[in-house]
């Protein structure tokens, strides 16, 4: 939900700019009364004109840090198999492997996602009895769509029938102070206008009731991965067994609530959340793939970044974790997903080498509801001012990011899928029955579907109007039923969703 940051930081340069001119004017002001010559008023207006920004940057930089304590608790021992350990309880269930990434954009990402979630559930699997919404292995979000993610992924199928009303059509911003004044300015160059007990407060409230991410190990697949922005080391923090175990924190007593408020929280609008390692506490080793990582010149830069972050975890380096907007590092969602293949030292990983045999078809599929490109400075030779500048500069960081996230994603599928065709067709006997292969396997029968389902593959006067809804946490209901409903027709008529159900 990155981009919805643009309306705060719009107000927060605007309200800088005029606190700076109440500044000066205040200073000249007083210059008037207390000197009539024309050189002594010439000589302290030009002071004023200095002295005003920095008598205002002066009184708001003097207010107290805005701050959020950590909440996780330390695992005070081995820390237990706790969600993501390879994809053990999920690919065991049948020969396919499928996977959803909800994209941030607010309240529009979680209406978009939604709407594919229900297309999915009126699409039925070829030669099967049930819905392909039932055979979902995993679902990433970030931001907007973590909310959609984390809540189908604690009630499954019901989670249809009510999000529309508990949050959707709700004001998800009551809790949050939106109002910017010479207080709030303070705040917001203190840390933060709002820490994170409003939002977290509300979501907890309204969506997750208290539940933490050992009630995801209680209901069963699919797994579900939130993300938000290590904004020290740079990396996406996924909120997983990997880098709970690099804290030595326990996991499944992590509050939802609490991680969903830290993937949607927009830099400026919000304190970054606080989570901290406690590297003493617990005895289990950090995965091989760690150290080797960090020690490999030729591992990707981001599987390389991310080793090193887990390992200044560990050592102590990074005692408190700050947090933000998961789509500051990566919108898409796919790292978790792209480092859990990178990392493994198999063909097969991070499937296990009877899920690797199985497996017949695999499809991944980004659900984008990021804003399009905005602003009319390009149809005059002026521009842009500093405040569309800011949010120019950023998108354009957080565009490029997102389109290397995806080929790089798409680049790893392809290569796993080569590497598991060699693997499969070099087993020996022994192998194969070991692994359970079955009489008239085709070691050659495996395809990756890689795809994104977008408002731009729509016809070209409605994907206009629904890049113009808002990237914040309330909409009006017409909105919100457009967005769910072109949700629905984008995925129905998506080529990579048409292409993996004709391989079947």
């Amino acid at each position: 939900m990155v981009t919805s940051v643009w309306p705060m930081a719009s107000l927060l340069l605007t309200m800088l700019s005029r606190t700076a001119a109440a500044g000066a004017g205040f200073i000249h002001r007083q210059t008037q009364s207390s000197d009539n010559s024309g050189m002594g008023l010439r000589h302290n207006i030009g002071w004023a004109r200095f002295l005003g920004p920095v008598v205002a940057f002066s009184w708001l930089l003097g207010c107290a840090s805005v701050h959020n304590l950590p909440v996780n608790v330390p695992a005070n021992g081995g820390i237990v198999d706790q969600i993501h350990r390879g994809f053990k309880d999920v690919a065991d269930q049948d020969d396919l492997l499928i996977g959803l990434s909800f994209s941030g954009g607010g309240t529009r990402a979680a209406a978009f996602s939604y709407g594919v979630l229900s297309e999915f559930d009126q699409i039925p699997v070829p030669r099967a009895q049930d819905k392909l919404l039932d055979r979902l292995d995993f679902i990433s979000g970030v931001s907007g769509g973590s909310v959609t993610a984390a809540y189908f992924g604690l009630k499954k199928r019901a989670a249809l029938s009510d999000f529309r009303e508990l949050f959707l059509l709700q004001n998800a911003e009551e809790g949050l102070n939106t109002t910017l004044s010479l207080a709030t300015m303070g705040r917001a160059l203190g840390g933060g206008i709002n820490d994170q007990q409003g939002f977290t407060r509300w979501l907890d409230t309204h969506l997750f009731h208290g539940a933490t991410y050992g009630q995801f190990r209680e209901v069963g697949p699919p797994r579900v991965w939130i993300n938000a922005s290590d904004i020290y080391n740079r990396v996406p923090f996924v909120f997983d067994a990997t880098a709970f175990t690099a804290i030595c924190s326990d996991l499944t007593k992590f509050p939802l609530s609490n991680a969903v408020a830290a993937s949607a929280a927009v830099p400026v609008a919000f304190a970054p959340i606080v989570v901290r390692a406690y590297p003493d506490t617990c005895t289990d080793p950090l995965p091989r793939w760690v150290a080797r990582s960090v020690a490999d010149r030729s591992a990707s830069p981001m599987l390389r970044s991310s080793a090193s972050a887990i390992l200044r975890y560990r050592e102590g380096k990074v005692p408190y974790i700050k947090l933000l907007d998961g789509g500051l590092v990566d919108n898409y969602g796919l790292a978790a997903m792209t480092i859990a293949r990178e990392s493994s030292d198999t063909p097969y990983g991070p499937l296990t080498p009877q899920q690797a045999v199985k497996l017949r078809r695999s499809m991944f599929l980004v659900v984008d509801a990021k804003a399009g490109v905005s602003g009319n400075w390009v149809q005059t030779v002026d521009g842009p001012n500093g405040v569309d500048l800011v949010k120019a500069a950023i998108d354009t960081t957080m565009d490029a990011s997102v389109g290397a996230s995806y080929t790089a994603f798409e680049r790893t599928m392809s290569d796993w899928q080569s590497a598991l065709v060699k693997w499969r067709c070099g087993l020996s006997a022994a192998d194969r029955a070991r692994y359970g292969v079955r009489p008239g396997w085709n070691c050659h029968d495996l395809k990756f579907f890689v795809g994104r389902i977008g408002f731009d593959q729509l016809d070209p006067a409605r994907a206009a109007e629904l890049d113009k809804v808002p990237t914040r946490f309330h909409l009006p209901q017409q909105q919100v039923d457009e967005v769910i409903a072109a949700g629905r027709d984008a995925a129905r008529i998506n080529p990579t969703l048409k292409a993996f159900l004709a391989s079947m």
